[in-house]
């Protein structure tokens, strides 16, 4: 099993960053996302974080499933996610991965950080570097639409 960590401070509070951490948000800053649909029912605002809540992802290599298994607002959210990408180094295999957000009030707003753990296989060979490179991408991404 793999794992990636990169963090970020933002300068905007817990609460704002907490809003772009919904399922469908992160289709607007996460470089490779096209698309996220939620697959569960959302009524509220709120049912975006709550642990059940499940999207359809489409992104430029490929597709996959995420659905919330830990939910603390304003504080920390984790996904599982399943789905097929079409990375050369991967043949198309299926991946899994957990993805957690946790989010820390600091001085000038928030620090940010991504935690995947992963077991997929022959990337954790070729392209960790390319997956490192994606998410520090994604997270300035987020630090440039929050400061704005």
């Amino acid at each position: 099993m793999g794992s990636v960590e990169k963090s970020i401070e933002i300068r905007a509070t817990p609460e704002k960053v907490w809003e772009t951490l919904a399922l469908d948000r992160q289709a607007e800053w996460m470089g490779e996302w096209k698309s996220a649909k939620y697959t569960s029912e959302v009524r509220t605002p709120e049912d975006k974080y709550r642990v059940g809540a499940s999207a359809h992802v489409t992104e430029k290599h490929g597709e996959f499933d995420l659905e919330v298994t830990e939910s603390l607002e304003n504080e920390k959210i984790t996904a599982l996610s399943k789905g097929k990408y079409r990375y050369p180094w991967m043949g198309g295999k299926r991946v899994t991965m957990t993805v957690t957000y946790t989010l820390k009030p600091v001085e000038e707003g928030t620090k940010l950080t991504y935690a995947m753990g992963y077991e997929m296989g022959l990337l954790e060979r070729f392209g960790k570097g390319y997956l490192e490179k994606s998410i520090e991408k994604s997270l300035k991404n987020l630090k440039s639409i929050l400061e704005k």
